[in-house]
């Protein structure tokens, strides 16, 4: 048989492996490989990947009418506790669900990262696996013969002994001596290479990448390095020629390889079959989609609107996707029972179903192009929903998922981190010994996910650098070689796999950093390779906000709000927008959308849809805001090169601005395959970590030429589309992210002050300090009271201004260094209110130097203590002192501390202490005190007087304690 290599390791064993596992694919493909098994420690990571390689691989060749070049053996190289390694291969599709069962055992038993495999657990889960036993370690001999007997008879004819060539002059002599040993054991030998790289040229890099594991520079690895190249690929002559006297050990490997029939295509997902009593998946979400249609239009819905419905259920009928729907629903139901604000987005987040089911509130009369039916069929996998949640109770949710499927049948997906700019650029520098002030130096020249292709010579010499320094030009190169390599595996944002059976048989689950989360050890574009169904439940912490004013307006003004309930097409809501001011508006806040608002200017729904989508770097760099704009002004035609096009880009005045449009524009205008197409939106997606669209440009001016469209047109639809691999955003959630922009902004305009409070309570968020959030809020009429002892709770609070409006309270958390539960004891211990500094201390227990925090935001104020007054009682407080029993002189005895007098602050001490305390003011903005020197009354200033008017005190800015002043 043929040689195939059985234990590659790739660079998913981290900072080990020196090669992508589809650069090992490919190598073995051109050497005449049948098969690559690529083992990594511990770990099957990087397997989909390669498995991916080798689907595409199949492609190009059966396109040239070749046979499929190789294919992925999956594998795993195990790592005991014991001190033992063996490379195990499964058989069937039943040794790879032990495989994924043993290793996530080994994990779940460590922290992230770690995995804990003991010999009992080989024995246990290792009927089915191809074993590869890796010879003994120096000084192991005995231990290691003492554990491969129970081995060898718990599975007598799965076990090899794995023979790998060492280089160092002594491979002959110890290629039999291995063949003793194994024929002692009943072992029959089988040859590897053992490869870390597929080609001699990352030798290099393959020891930066141990010197940064062993935190160490190359010059100091010593005997750890590489001393050579030649653990690399070898092809069957190669290896022929590595064991001459062990042949049969080199063609074994073909015998194993053909003992492997698993492959990762066998992986059929199953969806949780979400039924309900007697009720199968189809029937229970024909009937919810029926009541919600109903709740949805209470005197009927529109004979269009149920048209599209059966339509659509049609559609997830045929595609059998009506457990994820049923899954989707099932966890929005469950947040909006527990009152947690959400809203889908998606591929089919805006479909009737979807709003019918309640999974979006977005009307489906805003007629966005959703629901993409030629790329579903295409695909044959699930529409993409994602459903964001209020930020700071999603874990509400992630906790249910865990505890209704169980965690053997849901887990998040990984996120890989690569890679890229100036972590690349200080971890490879350090590496090879270059001083801190060179790494922050060149590490200041990279900006974005570029890499050493950024620093010309002009701007090495520009920051003191010789380019033509050997070591420096190493580094460059070694950095450039290093990006897209993977540094670790962190947790997704909130992608969740759940499935009907166990999913540690599909794929191993680990621990990860968070507490409470389990992990899989694939990312997003694993999954949707192997067609897996993934649920992002996201983060948003405009929802939180916008929850949270629904709350007030309910609390204060009696009335009921939901996303779906709010008034639509406001008119003075778009003109507040047409105004630019939209500061903490969801979306629209940052300097670039409060600049294009005024040139936009919003009427309608699909304008915000549009507005969230064009001032984003893909329709920026692709050069589409300006062609836009002088349409919608009437300054340039609208035209379309062809009706099929017109219908495509009618909605957006002849100017593709999502990646749908892309698309369409791909199929219609080019003749792409929906296939083609599909290859195309990953690539739009994946943009930044695996290249760009540009491998599609000569296909699609062809095909563009091929049916009639001129060149320049072709180009310049190319380039726009190229521009949505930098953040391209699709149709439909940009229709989900404009309602949430719709009802920030009519919040923000009938109830500014609910909304301003809503937006200080769900800090951390947006683009704004509090400072600005409350000056704006002031702008808007809103009275904004400071923080009181007597008044306050932690929350930010709306209370009557006495005029029969609401006043916007400053809560406890807008304290710099307060805790929530010290502020929960002072509004819990208030009762009728508290009469002094002292007062707090002895009821509510608040420690002297959190007094001292509320004295120096000045809450004391409405006992009629100054600040310094109250910084002066707090400060008379020592911790830990025993509470005494009267609190004065008791029959003339002890003394009497004498009153102290401290002169007031003056504005501009209060201004500061206001923002050491709180980081904004009430009082005044601090230019507001420089103004009358800086614009006298009469004429211009003289600044060139040798005695100018003096500019007002200023106190040192100082984080605690009392501080002394002179006279006055």
């Amino acid at each position: 048989m043929s040689f195939v290599e059985l234990s590659a390791l790739s660079n998913f064993t981290f900072l080990h492996g020196a090669s992508h596992p589809e650069e090992l694919m490919t190598r073995a493909a051109e050497m005449g490989m049948a098969g690559l098994a690529v083992a990594d420690e511990n770990s099957v990571a990087g397997i989909v990947r390669a498995h991916t390689q080798a689907r595409e691989l199949a492609r190009l060749a059966a396109g040239n009418g070749m046979p499929a070049p190789i294919r992925l053996i999956p594998a795993a190289r195990l790592r005991l506790v014991e001190g033992f390694t063996l490379t195990a291969l499964p058989r069937d599709r039943a040794a790879w669900g032990r495989l994924c069962r043993m290793l996530s055992k080994g994990r779940l038993a460590a922290p992230k990262g770690g995995c804990v495999l003991y010999a009992a657990d080989l024995l246990a889960w290792g009927a089915g696996l191809e074993l590869l036993v890796h010879p003994p370690e120096h000084g192991q001999r005995a231990a290691w013969q003492a554990w491969v007997k129970p081995l060898v008879a718990t599975f007598p004819d799965q076990c090899s002994l794995l023979m790998a060539p060492r280089y160092d002059g002594q491979d002959s002599a110890r290629q039999h001596r291995l063949a003793r040993l194994a024929a002692a054991h009943g072992l029959p030998p089988v040859a590897s290479a053992q490869p870390v790289m597929h080609h001699g040229g990352r030798r290099r890099l393959a020891d930066v990448l141990t010197a940064i594991r062993l935190g160490c520079t190359v010059d100091a690895l010593g005997r750890r390095a590489l001393p050579h190249a030649e653990q690399r690929l070898r092809s069957e002559v190669e290896m022929l020629r590595l064991f001459p006297d062990h042949p049969q050990a080199v063609h074994r490997s073909g015998e194993i390889a053909s003992r492997l029939a698993f492959s990762l295509d066998e992986l059929r997902y199953e969806y949780p079959s979400e039924v309900t009593g007697d009720e199968t998946a189809t029937t229970r979400l024909a009937r919810l989609a029926a009541e919600g249609l109903a709740w949805r239009y209470p005197a009927g819905a529109p004979d269009k609107v149920q048209a599209q419905m059966a339509h659509e259920l049609a559609l997830i009928g045929k595609l059998k996707y009506e457990p994820y729907f049923l899954t989707v629903h099932d966890i929005v139901a469950f947040a909006r029972a527990r009152g947690i604000l959400c809203q889908g987005r998606g591929s089919a987040a805006n479909s009737i179903v979807c709003y019918a089911l309640g999974v979006t509130s977005v009307s489906p009369e805003v007629g966005t192009m959703v629901f993409e039916r030629f790329i579903s069929e295409a695909r044959n996998e699930p529409p993409d929903i994602d459903v964001d949640f209020e930020h700071e109770r999603r874990e509400e949710v992630i906790q249910h998922i865990y505890a209704r499927y169980g965690r053997h049948r849901a887990g998040l997906c990984a996120t890989v981190i690569h890679y890229r700019g100036k972590r690349a650029v200080r971890e490879v520098g350090a590496a090879m010994g270059l001083s801190d002030d060179v790494l922050g130096a060149m590490s200041g020249q990279i900006w974005g996910w570029g890499g050493a292709g950024q620093m010309t010579g002009e701007r090495l010499r520009e920051i003191g650098l010789d380019p033509a320094d050997r070591r420096l030009t190493q580094t460059l190169q070694l950095v450039e070689e290093i990006q897209g390599f993977p540094r670790h595996l962190s947790q997704h944002v909130g992608g969740f796999i759940i499935t009907e059976g166990r999913l540690d048989e599909l794929v191993p689950i680990e621990n990860a950093t968070m507490e409470d989360r389990t992990v899989i050890c694939w990312d997003k574009d694993d999954i949707d390779s192997l067609g897996i169904l993934k649920v992002d439940i996201l983060a948003l912490g405009m929802l939180s906000c916008i929850r949270k004013a629904f709350d007030l307006v309910e609390r204060h003004h009696g009335e009921r709000l939901t996303l779906s309930t709010l008034p639509r097409e406001d008119a003075e809501t778009y003109e507040m927008l047409c105004r630019a001011d939209s500061l903490g508006v969801f979306q629209v806040e940052s300097r670039a959308q409060m600049n294009f608002l005024p040139r936009m200017r919003p009427k309608s729904f699909y304008d915000l849809v549009i507005q969230v989508a064009i001032i984003r770097p893909g329709p920026i760099q692709g050069d589409m805001v300006h062609p836009y704009l002088r349409r919608r002004n009437g300054q340039e035609q609208v035209s379309f090169p062809s009706d099929a096009l017109g219908r495509v880009l009618g909605k957006t005045l002849g100017v593709p601005l999502f990646q749908e449009q892309a698309m369409q524009i791909a199929i219609i205008g080019a003749g792409f395959t929906p296939t083609e197409a599909d290859r195309l939106r990953r690539s739009l997606a994946t943009f930044k970590k695996h290249g760009s669209v540009s491998e599609f440009h000569d296909r699609f001016l062809q095909g563009m030429r091929a049916n009639g469209y001129d060149d320049d047109f072709a180009a310049r639809c190319f380039a726009q589309i190229e521009g949505f691999g930098s953040y391209g955003f699709p149709e439909s959630h940009a229709a989900s992210f404009a309602h949430l922009v719709y009802a920030s902004a009519w919040l923000k305009r009938h109830h500014p002050g609910i909304f301003a409070c809503a937006l200080l309570n769900a800090q951390p968020m947006g683009f704004y300090a509090p400072a600005q959030i409350v000056r704006d809020a002031r702008e808007h009429g809103v009275i904004v009271l400071p923080p009181c002892i007597n008044a306050s709770d932690w929350d930010n609070t709306m209370e009557s201004d006495g005029r029969g409006g609401l006043a916007l309270r400053l809560g406890f958390r807008q304290i710099n260094g307060l805790a929530q539960d010290e502020a929960g004891w002072i509004v819990t211990s208030r009762g009728n209110g508290f009469q002094t500094v002292e007062d707090v201390w002895r009821r509510a227990g608040t420690p002297p130097a959190m007094l001292t925090r509320l004295a120096e935001a000045d809450c004391f104020a409405s006992l009629g203590l100054t600040r310094r007054d109250a910084l002066w009682a707090a400060r008379a407080l020592v911790k830990g002192k025993p509470l005494p029993l009267f609190g004065g002189d008791l029959d003339g005895e002890g003394i009497v501390e004498p009153a102290v007098t401290f002169a007031a602050m003056t504005a501009g001490e209060a201004v500061v202490e206001d923002y050491v305390s709180m980081r904004l003011t009430l009082r005044c903005h601090p230019l507001a005190l420089l103004r009358p020197y800086l614009t006298p009354a009469s004429g211009t200033p003289d600044f060139s007087a040798k005695n100018p008017a003096p500019l007002p005190a200023v106190a040192p800015v100082a984080s605690h304690g009392i501080r002394v002043f002179g006279q006055g």
